[in-house]
């Protein structure tokens, strides 16, 4: 058995791919292999097929390329920003805040990539009524 690694780099990824391919190993095999020494989460047979087609197509590194799309305005600046809005009203509600910062959208407080431990969607009382429950 061999040892496993755990949390590779992509492009780490990418080059045994690439190193494998040019040893003329087929898709399905390379993907086995993949899994035998990264686990089962590392890539897709899809995608392992994806990026062998790529290397044929002439591709030469296993980097991925730059994306456009939004830029992230979530920063160092930023995180004190709304760390200090929270410490001013403890019951801020994700809402409030997206009211307040609406530069953001809901989905970066919602998936807390602001790293706020406290941060919930909305107050919820400690002991439900039976008026709570039925609505």
């Amino acid at each position: 058995m061999f040892k496993t690694i755990s949390d590779p780099a992509d492009c780490e990824v990418h080059s045994v791919i690439w190193f494998l391919n040019a040893k003329k190993v087929k898709p399905a095999e390379i993907h086995r292999q993949l899994v035998e020494i990264y686990g089962e989460n590392v890539m897709t047979d899809g995608m392992v097929r994806k990026w062998v087609r790529q290397f044929n197509d002439g591709r030469t590194n296993g980097h991925d390329e730059a994306r456009s799309g939004r830029p992230s305005v979530v920063n160092d600046g930023f995180g004190v920003k709304v760390n200090e809005k929270i410490r001013e009203n403890r019951r801020f509600t994700i809402r409030m805040l997206f009211d307040e910062f609406p530069q953001i959208s809901k989905t970066v407080f919602v998936t807390n990539r602001l790293n706020y431990p406290k941060l919930c969607s909305r107050w919820v009382p400690k002991m439900l009524t039976y008026v709570h429950k039925t609505k």
